[in-house]
């Protein structure tokens, strides 16, 4: 039986969230599956992925082969080099401390990494929320001098009327 860790569909139509499913690969896209590992919203930026590390990996180990999409999910999170350190450790080539080391420093390095971009993202927002204000206060301006335009207009025009009523009443 071959095992995949793949996507599993759920959610309404264009509104897409997935669960990250263990299951056997004859097994339909949203049919039956072994174990639930996590979920999946690729309409958040930046997208939102919730994982059971420590499940996912007992499953890489064992021999579970991820889907591409799943693949990428996975080395995005750092549980494929998990995976590499892990086997390093059994064979030998590196001891536990180092792989924990190893993978604390590359955890640190992808959280900056993360949060600089939510940062500025929030910072693209604000701009653009400031730069849609002063815009509107603009076009606010624009208007408010035409409206004060028109208006002494009709006040010219009333006078000039009074004035030539006044001139044919004489």
């Amino acid at each position: 039986m071959a095992v995949r860790i793949r996507l599993a569909r759920r959610g309404r139509k264009k509104k897409p969230m997935y669960d990250v499913v263990v299951a056997d690969s004859r097994a339909p896209r949203d049919g039956k599956f072994i174990e639930k590992v996590g979920r999946y919203n690729p309409l958040t930026d930046p997208a939102t992925i919730i994982l059971d590390d420590e499940r996912i990996l007992d499953w890489l180990l064992k021999g579970a082969q991820p889907t591409e999409t799943v693949r990428r999910m996975l080395k995005y999170r750092g549980i494929l080099l998990r995976k590499h350190l892990e086997v390093g450790v059994r064979k030998g080539a590196i001891t536990r401390e180092e792989a924990d080391k190893r993978y604390q420093e590359w955890l640190k390095t992808k959280e900056a990494k993360i949060e600089g971009k939510k940062a500025r993202l929030a910072q693209q927002k604000e701009a653009a929320k400031k730069a849609q204000l002063e815009a509107e206060a603009k076009i606010r301006e624009e208007r408010a001098k035409a409206v004060e335009a028109k208006r002494k207009a009709a006040e010219q025009e009333a006078a000039a009327s009074e004035e030539s009523n006044e001139n044919q009443a004489e």
